[in-house]
């Protein structure tokens, strides 16, 4: 019978089916960062059970972590909360021996630009972490989500877990990208047309000649927010730009083992007759930049258009909050925060788009704008090409890696009435900060709205 890529995964990771009707299915590769694994620590111990395969797991901080004057390390951390949850992820580790990326190592960052810069992300792997944006590594061809504490504990345990089979939705994206759009786009445009709920039981499998000629950036921007679009996780078929991508990266297989490695990932993509639950079929042939106007995703329309008449009680909910109206222009909204990183947008490409940007103009007055990398590597490289100097003399304040103002758990957040246009995955109210107003855009878009103090093409 013909598969998809989708069901070729889970049938090479399926244990058992159990009594209740769901599937038992082995994990390959687990990441674990502060937020959501210490209660997993904890129920082990109380268990007297320990970590099944340590060399299959992998521990960063990112959310908590301070992205100034990191040099100081954990005594550098003022908020306490944060400052215990490193401790404890650092104090788990050490004694359970699971594999840590120390705070002041220059490889840490978010775990889901970490897992990928290391090679630890693998083609036909399954991946689980206590984060909802695992859906990341699906741009590898692995079948990625974000699990449970009570899950986190069961595969710390066991290696395995219990899991639903989803169906499969082929999401087909036809047509060239114009001048200036790109992946974050993309997924915007998605979730506008099917909305946050279009997803929800499905694992959507990202296809089109326009996925193929994404780099794999692009490719982990548009995986990453697929959990926006319902779906617990994406997939794109590994091909030689994965390959390429994962070569020379230091937890890749080497030698013999890389040779057999490429043959069996070639294997990994939908047979031709292969039938999937539902099919979606978007032009991006004439896509503009996209840009967010509420508090969830698809609320989201073109740099170039107004914002629409609410049509239902959540929408009109949604403009209050971000104090706009009907028929305004998006041109016309102005800012005062741009936020460029987070596991969406804060890669080495990422940065590259936003730095060329500039083109030697400066951050508007009165307009405060972070550039937060989303690894120490990343930092590193962007340094290294001179990037950091381009942001820094147009007024960008270069930070240290971190989720930083993605989600507001370190110092890095908005302020009351605040509007930001920003380049992570999430615009709920208070997501940046109590009261705070978020735009979802592009790299491109932001560094724009930072010039001009408002979103401008």
């Amino acid at each position: 019978m013909a598969q998809t890529l989708y069901d070729k995964i889970w049938q090479d990771h399926f244990v058992t089916k159990r009594e209740d009707g769901s599937d038992l299915i082995y994990i390959d590769r687990h990441l674990l960062h502060e937020v959501t694994s210490p209660q997993a620590f904890e129920g082990l111990r109380v268990a007297n059970r320990k970590p099944h395969r340590l060399e299959n797991m992998l521990a960063v901080a990112d959310h908590n972590v301070p992205t100034q004057n990191r040099s100081e390390g954990i005594d550098g951390i003022e908020d306490k909360t944060s400052r215990i949850q490193i401790e404890t992820l650092e104090k788990n580790c050490d004694t359970a021996h699971v594999p840590y990326i120390p705070l002041l190592d220059e490889k840490q960052g978010i775990v889901h630009i970490v897992g990928p810069e290391q090679g630890w992300t693998l083609p036909g792997t399954t991946v689980v972490c206590g984060d909802s944006h695992t859906s990341t590594h699906g741009a590898f061809g692995a079948l990625a989500f974000g699990i449970g504490t009570s899950e986190v504990e069961h595969v710390m345990a066991t290696q395995t877990l219990v899991n639903p089979k989803a169906k499969n939705m082929r999401i087909i994206f036809e047509g060239e990208l114009p001048q200036n759009v790109g992946a974050k786009d993309m997924i915007l445009a998605l979730i506008r047309k099917i909305g946050t709920a279009g997803g929800t039981g499905y694992v959507l499998e990202y296809t089109g000649k326009a996925i193929e000629n994404l780099s794999m950036e692009g490719r982990m921007t548009l995986c990453n927010m697929t959990i926006e679009a319902g779906a617990r996780a994406g997939l794109i078929a590994p091909d030689e730009t994965t390959f390429k991508y994962l070569e020379d990266k230091p937890l890749a297989p080497k030698n013999e083992n890389w040779k057999k490695a490429v043959s069996y990932w070639e294997t990994l993509k939908t047979d031709d007759n292969a039938v999937f639950d539902k099919e979606i079929t978007i032009d991006i042939s004439k896509l503009t930049p996209q840009v967010s106007w509420g508090t969830n995703p698809e609320m989201v329309v073109g740099i170039d258009e107004a914002i629409p008449l609410p049509q239902n009680e959540t929408q009109q909910r949604a403009l209050e909050y971000m104090d706009l109206k009907a028929g305004q222009k998006m041109t016309d909204v102005e800012i005062n925060t741009v936020f460029i990183g987070s596991c969406t947008n804060g890669r080495i490409e990422d940065l590259r788009e936003a730095a060329t940007t500039i083109n030697g103009k400066k951050v508007a007055s009165g307009v405060r704008a972070l550039v937060v990398s989303g690894s120490g590597l990343v930092k590193k490289q962007a340094e290294q090409e001179g990037l950091d100097k381009l942001f820094t003399d147009a007024g960008f304040e270069w930070r240290d890696p971190g989720c930083s103002m993605c989600l507001a758990m370190n110092n890095d957040r908005l302020n009351s009435g605040d509007r930001c246009a920003s380049t992570s995955n999430r615009n709920f109210e208070g997501r940046q900060g109590r009261g705070g107003r978020t735009h979802l855009v592009s790299p491109r878009l932001a560094v724009l709205a930072a010039i001009h103090g408002k979103f401008s093409l």
